[in-house]
């Protein structure tokens, strides 16, 4: 079998976010802000998230990127715990009522590379990291015109469960995956 130079050498990898990453990271959000104001939503229009929330997200432990050779090709926020926005659901309802699930905010992917599975890697990470903490629910939500994002989490075996209500009062569509 012939393996070609990408094949044999590219490493992707998903590692905690450094100190290091987070200008890159704040010009991936700024790119998906971009278009998300060219698909016409409000989603991230208030200037986050940025250097700063992806700062947050690091010193919380939650900062995730997805890296190939070294390079940082996605960023996302991924953890196991619980999201005070998703207590209550409006017009449907969580498939599990469980005090824990996985999830997953804020995914940034670099623009050349879009619709070419970092989103799905990284929530194939959350997956993993919610199996090995006995939890067999994730959540994500987003903006209901945000259909790049919405055909993503479907794809990727996420059922639309119902809105749920951020704590500026934007409807979120509320997605679950039951492992």
């Amino acid at each position: 079998m012939k393996y070609t130079e990408r094949e044999v050498v590219s490493a992707v990898t998903i590692r905690d976010g450094a100190e290091g990453d987070l200008d890159k990271i704040a010009a991936l959000y700024d790119e998906a802000r971009k278009s998300m104001r060219a698909l016409g939503i409000d989603q991230w229009q208030q200037g986050t998230p940025n250097r700063d929330t992806a700062a947050a997200d690091m010193k919380n432990g939650i900062l995730r990127v997805l890296t190939e050779n070294g390079v940082i090709l996605a960023a996302a926020a991924v953890y196991v715990g619980h999201e005070p926005t998703y207590d209550v659901i409006y017009g449907g309802g969580w498939a599990l009522c469980e005090p824990r699930y996985g999830i997953i905010h804020r995914i940034a992917v670099a623009p050349d590379l879009r619709r070419r599975g970092a989103a799905s890697a990284i929530m194939d990470y959350c997956a993993e990291i919610s199996l090995a903490a006995k939890v067999r629910s994730l959540r994500c939500d987003t903006h209901y015109g945000n259909t790049p994002m919405r055909r993503t989490l479907e794809k990727n075996g996420y059922v639309l469960r119902g809105t749920i209500l951020l704590a500026d009062g934007a409807e979120r569509a509320a997605y679950e995956k039951i492992l």
